[in-house]
C-alpha cells in the first residue's frame, strides 16, 4: 500500500479544521484514527466532535475503548493502539512512527512559526521517501 499525505496548511483552528477533516472522511465512508501525543489535546478533540453540530454526531472513542474496533473515529496517544488503517490525522507536531500504514495522512499545519518549521521537517521528511504529497492552503478557501 502507498500512503498519500496531505497538508493543510494556515489553519485558524487545527482541531476545528480536524473536526471538519474527520465529519467529510466519515461521510466518505472512511474509518479514522486521530493521533493526539498530547493528553489536553486529545480532550479537545473529543468535545470539539461532541459539539460540531448540533444535529448530526460523529461517533468516536478512545484508543482503549472496547468499542474502538467497531468505532469509526478513534483517538488516540500511539499509532500502535490505533485500529483503523484507513486514514491518519495527525494532531502532534512530530512525525508519528508507523505512518506508513495508513493509506491516508492528513497533517494540519497551524498559522504560527513553530508550527510552519516543524511540519516542513514533516514534509521533508515524506517528501525525501518518495511519498504522494499534496497542499491545501485553508487561507485561500477562507478568502483571507
Amino acid at each position: 500500500m502507498t500512503t498519500e499525505i496531505r497538508f493543510y496548511h494556515n489553519a485558524p483552528d487545527r482541531l476545528r479544521v480536524a473536526c471538519v477533516l474527520s465529519t467529510k472522511a466519515r461521510a466518505g465512508g472512511h474509518r479514522i484514527s486521530v493521533f493526539a501525543p498530547d493528553g489536553g489535546i486529545a480532550r479537545q478533540f473529543d468535545q470539539m466532535l461532541w459539539g460540531l453540530q448540533p444535529l448530526s454526531f460523529i461517533p468516536h472513542v478512545a484508543a482503549d475503548s472496547p468499542l474502538a474496533a467497531e468505532t469509526p473515529v478513534v483517538i488516540g496517544s500511539r499509532l500502535d493502539t490505533l485500529p483503523h488503517e484507513d486514514v491518519l490525522i495527525n494532531l502532534g507536531d512530530e512525525l508519528p512512527d508507523g505512518f506508513e500504514r495508513f493509506a491516508l495522512v492528513l497533517e494540519i499545519v497551524g498559522p504560527t512559526d513553530p508550527e510552519r518549521q516543524a511540519a516542513r521537517g514533516r514534509y521533508r521528511h515524506y517528501k525525501e521517501r518518495g511519498y504522494t504529497l499534496s497542499a491545501h492552503d485553508l487561507a485561500q478557501r477562507s478568502g483571507e
